[in-house]
């Protein structure tokens, strides 16, 4: 009897690892993921809670579910930025999940060399922003303008120590293949020096200053509506773009000068 009864609760207490386990396999299986987050509407937010669950769950998020969001919300810029990859191969520098953050991720404003700031400025999600590589070639000096970059609208933020009248303007942008950009070219050629204490926000890496390497067009300032000409913007070695500007106040009939060819929703599907 006892023997029986102790292996009737060893078969007992495996079955019920048995089905832990398959528990588990269920929730780490791609498939399902991403027909549940396809319910979802890839819903960015929700995609941050999963990849905070579990180390083995953030791995599955990097390399499929941030893919997946990106691919849904801006399917035009992506398709620029990966073309000519393989069908289902396409990379991005940095990884899918900077891309993601770059997306959907207002870096905020912080204190540089040449864009000095009283009030630093933490970052925040975007719920919408608006990518366009019309933007982007404004952001291109005359050398590189056969790079392809992709810029957003500025975010606008009212904060302590603006001047009256002016706004703290957020950008943020991605190259295609930055690695073979004319941008990238010249930065090596010229042995324009990293920051020391500026890092990307969307992948960590190092950046180049564009305001030290005397990479900032005059229309970068006109795209923005800057105020007195006056930004800043970095360059990863990833290609990722962020910057600040002050912002002038804009009469309403400028608002249709930008490009409207990667409208990213971070709440709805467009």
């Amino acid at each position: 009897m006892e023997s029986g009864g102790s292996s009737s609760t060893g078969c007992s207490g495996r079955g019920r690892g048995g089905l832990e386990e398959e528990v588990n396999k269920g929730i780490m299986d791609e498939r399902i993921l991403i027909l549940v987050f396809r319910r979802l509407n890839w819903d960015p937010q929700m995609v941050c809670v999963v990849a905070r669950v579990s180390r083995r769950l953030r791995a599955v998020v990097n390399r499929v579910l941030w893919r997946e969001v990106c691919i849904s919300r801006a399917p035009r810029m992506l398709a620029a930025l990966t073309a000519g990859a393989p069908a289902g191969q396409a990379r991005v520098n940095g990884g899918w999940n900077s891309l993601a953050k770059l997306l959907f991720y207002c870096s905020g404003g912080v204190d540089s060399r040449h864009f000095p700031l009283t009030h630093p400025l933490q970052g925040h999600f975007a719920g919408v922003s608006r990518f366009s590589k019309t933007s982007g070639s404004s952001f291109l000096s005359r050398r590189c303008s056969s790079d392809l970059l992709y810029v957003s609208d500025p975010c606008e933020h009212t904060i302590e120590g603006a001047a009256a009248g002016e706004d703290l303007g957020a950008y943020r942008g991605v190259f295609r293949g930055f690695i073979r950009s004319k941008t990238r070219a010249y930065l090596i050629g010229r042995h324009v020096e990293l920051e020391q204490r500026v890092r990307c926000p969307y992948c960590g890496a190092r950046v180049w200053s564009m305001t030290a390497a005397r990479l900032v067009p005059r229309t970068a300032a006109r795209r923005l509506g800057a105020h007195l000409g006056r930004l800043e913007y970095f360059v990863c070695v990833n290609g990722h773009l962020h910057g600040n500007c002050w912002l002038a106040h804009l009469s309403d009939g400028d608002d249709d000068a930008y490009g409207d060819d990667g409208y990213v929703d971070g709440d709805h599907d467009d």
